[in-house]
């Protein structure tokens, strides 16, 4: 039986020598095909950007010789509503990696550089430890095709890196790594290993990588618009990038230097990268010169190892696409997402970005279609539907929520409805689940196409496996040796999550990759055997209270972040003094409304429930400014939010739970002093005066859960108003302890029609809050 890995290579030499031997010039696209094709991509792309929120995409195609097609969609600069066009420029991530390869692979056709040296012949000094004591040269081709053995990111100049150190600093860092593996056994995707490839490359030609590469490739190429560092001076067509986050933030994408510049950092538009794809297309020809040396081209485009299931030629991945040999690379960097891919027997390529972090699959998935329209249309046949998904409603969503077992050992999913959309978690992924006629399968920006099967409520087909059910047991305490371990560390750019999850540590790491790690000793832990750092560990150090402070991560060094400590009251320095805001706020009066309002029935919660427990910390110097605001500790809220509370606290205590107050109608000269003395950095966390709140409304309570039988409150990741990410009712860290009560608190609100407030989990508003007006009445004015 062949393997599925030399069936493919198999399979890739039958079709150049089969391909080759055609010598029938191929079937040039008609403009009626062209015309339909951008027809049919333009509105595609216009729904996935409505759909996944993208600000701008970008997309070129390349028939034979020439860009047929590119345009830009959206808005590349926010603040100046900058359109995007083919011309826009973007940074393109690992996209980088192959001209720094094409540039290497010229002087190697040019005899200045030996394709298979061991790499110390030109990089003496370069000498990571090798804990395998094998024999084997790291070599520029096992560095171009990631078989060199060294980490994915190094100690310096790495991904999470803003100090922008040179690119000889980031080399030298390596020689305070372990290789991973022996070298040249197993594929590890090294950006560390392309930096080498670049400092070889400006040391042999005794140059700045950038003047090298730019003079040698990107300019004979005519990538005018491309270069490799954001100058002082920033060009009129450069797109913002912008970073998400599974706890519901955005925000813009840092800018600083790669360390490892030629692995990652390269800034080109879809019009320049067309003409990269030309002239490999064509196996080095751009309008009639030969730019690359054809040789060179085709030993890029030939499988360096059989092994591989997805395997490497020099630098491009390779792979079958519809029939036909393809390459193709992805660039994922701060803020943006690239996607090439070309058919070099066909003359076929696209390259398509978007300016969203992370967004590949959907990049991908248009690029990918545009491709096969193109083939369809050169081969007289008809492509491949491109399938848009629908929101699952939302009382469905919520219905089939919860966790579910899988009949395997361990194996297990999680589904959760968040603001509308159903999540599911799997392995080391958030997805949203849609619907697609009557079929619910995964679509969002990462990835599409898994499907999910609803048998019933209690039973899924995930994947294909059956899953049932899990009862919405409280998970088991973490236990004790892992909750100093528990936090957040590094950058605020990209931070790194360490949290437990029933019984799991777990590292999340580049904002979107959930990874269960694998105990070795209390302090050290391993990366499971996939996903981006495979092979690599974390190493722990603690301080003599047993937190960690700070965490080496495959290689790279974290530094705890400073939080709350659980139990501590998060206080702010008010912009102004509180006599003064108070003074302010009481002389002004609440904005004018229009429009009929409902009118004002406030009761006080506890007189119709005296159960509810309340601790109101603005009637106390125990809240965010240190200074009491309320001369009383009362709750008052409109009657149908008061009686819907009630009926919460009741299906609370089939938990064995209660309701915990902590501030419900709230005057509006009270909101005033709030946002006034609230820094700007601070502000999503409080209500702009301007507008009210819904507290001022009497429709808004903050609030959490308490233990029946010791009314002491239970643990909710974070504390009653921290002005943090915490606060988010999605963040994703702490335990699932106590991410379980958050959750049971939001899904026991929303039964009785409240919703969460986007930034706090606390805050809970009733779903009529906007009938109700702006209140600013005293609670010694309102009837006891």
């Amino acid at each position: 039986m062949i393997s599925r890995t030399v069936s493919f290579c198999l399979g890739w030499c039958c079709l150049v020598t089969s391909l080759a031997a055609q010598e029938a010039p191929l079937p040039r696209i008609s403009a009626a095909d062209l015309e339909r094709i951008e027809t049919e991509m333009r509105s595609l792309i216009a729904a996935e950007m409505d759909r996944k929120e993208i600000p701008a995409f970008s997309i070129a195609l390349v028939e034979g010789d020439k860009v047929i097609w590119s345009a830009g969609f959206g808005t590349a600069v926010a603040e100046t509503q900058t359109p995007a066009t083919s011309s826009t420029i973007y940074r393109v991530g690992s996209i980088s990696k192959l001209l720094t390869d094409t540039a290497i692979m010229q002087q190697v056709a040019a005899g200045n550089l030996d394709l298979d040296a061991d790499v110390r012949e030109y990089l003496p000094e370069l000498q990571p430890r090798d804990p395998f004591e094998t024999d084997e040269p790291i070599t520029l081709r096992r560095l171009m095709s990631h078989r060199s053995g060294l980490v994915r990111e190094s100690p310096v100049g790495n991904y999470f890196d803003d100090t922008e150190p040179s690119i000889s600093a980031t080399v030298a860092s390596l020689n305070d790594t372990d290789l991973v593996y022996p070298t040249g056994t197993k594929t590890k995707y090294s950006n560390a290993g392309i930096a080498v490839v670049g400092e070889v490359l400006a040391r042999r030609m005794n140059a700045e990588f950038e003047t090298v590469i730019e003079r040698q490739l990107m300019r004979p190429l005519g990538m005018e618009s491309s270069f490799w560092r954001l100058g002082e001076s920033r060009s009129e067509h450069l797109a913002e990038g912008w970073m998400w986050t599974h706890d519901g933030r955005r925000f813009l994408a840092p800018e600083f230097a790669l360390g490892t510049l030629p692995a990652g950092n390269l800034y080109s538009s879809v019009d320049d990268l067309a003409r990269f794809l030309i002239a490999v297309c064509n196996e080095g020809q751009l309008e009639g010169q030969e730019i690359l040396d054809a040789e060179l081209v085709r030993t890029m485009l030939t499988p360096f190892d059989a092994s591989d299931a997805v395997p490497y030629g020099v630098g491009f991945r390779l792979s079958e696409f519809d029939g036909c040999r393809a390459f193709s690379h992805g660039g994922a960097v701060y803020g943006f997402s690239t996607q090439i891919r070309g058919l070099p027997d066909q003359n076929l390529a696209v390259a398509a970005v978007a300016n969203l972090d992370g967004s590949n699959g959907v990049v991908l998935r248009l690029s990918d279609h545009a491709l096969h329209l193109l083939l369809a249309a050169q081969r007289g046949t008809e492509p491949p539907t491109y399938e848009l998904t629908e929101s699952i409603p939302l009382e469905r969503a919520r219905r089939i929520a919860g966790g579910f077992k899988g009949l395997e050992l361990g194996s297990r999913i999680e589904l959760e409805e968040r603001n509308g959309r159903l999540m599911l978690r799997e392995g080391s992924l958030l997805s949203e689940v849609r619907q697609l006629d009557d079929r619910w399968v995964v679509d969002d920006v990462v990835s599409f196409g898994a499907e999910l099967e609803v048998v019933s409520v209690d039973e899924l087909i995930w994947k294909g496996r059956q899953y049932t059910r899990e009862p919405n047991e409280l998970p088991s305490p973490c236990p004790d040796h892992w909750t100093g371990l528990i936090g957040e560390y590094g950058w605020d750019h990209n931070t790194l999550y360490i949290l437990e999850d029933r019984g799991q540590l777990v590292a999340l790491i580049e904002w979107f990759y959930f990874y269960p790690l694998t105990e070795v000793t209390p302090d050290v832990y391993a990366f499971p055997d996939y996903g981006l750092y495979h092979g690599e560990q974390l190493i722990f150090e603690r301080n003599d209270a047993g937190q960690a402070t700070h965490v080496v991560a495959a290689s790279v060094d974290f530094v705890r972040r400073e939080l709350n400590a659980e139990g501590e009251t998060f206080q702010i320095t008010p912009l102004k003094p509180i006599e003064q805001l108070r003074a302010d706020a009481l002389a002004a009066q609440p904005p004018a409304e229009t429009g009929e309002r409902r009118a004002s029935e406030l009761v006080e919660v506890v007189k119709l429930e005296p159960g509810i427990q309340l601790d109101i910390r603005y009637a106390t110097d125990n809240n965010f400014m240190g200074t009491p605001f309320y001369t009383q500790p009362r709750a008052f809220l409109q009657r149908p939010a008061a009686e819907a509370l009630v009926r919460m606290h009741r299906r609370a205590a089939e938990y064995g739970l209660g309701v915990t107050i902590h501030d419900a109608y709230r005057p509006w000269y009270v909101t005033k002093m709030f946002y006034d003395g609230t820094p700007d950095e601070l502000k999503l966390f409080v209500a702009n005066p301007a507008r009210g709140s819904r507290h001022n409304r009497g429709c808004a309570v903050d609030m959490t859960l308490h233990d029946l039988k010791t009314l002491e409150p239970v643990p909710m990741v974070a504390g009653y108003d921290e002005f943090t990410s915490r606060a988010f009712p999605h963040y994703p860290g702490g335990t699932s302890r106590a991410r379980w009560y958050r959750t049971l608190l939001r899904r026991l609100m929303e039964e009785e029609g409240f919703s969460v407030y986007e930034f706090e989990w606390w805050h809970f508003d009733y779903a009529d809050w906007e009938k109700y007006g702006i209140g600013n009445a005293r609670f010694e004015d309102l009837a006891e």
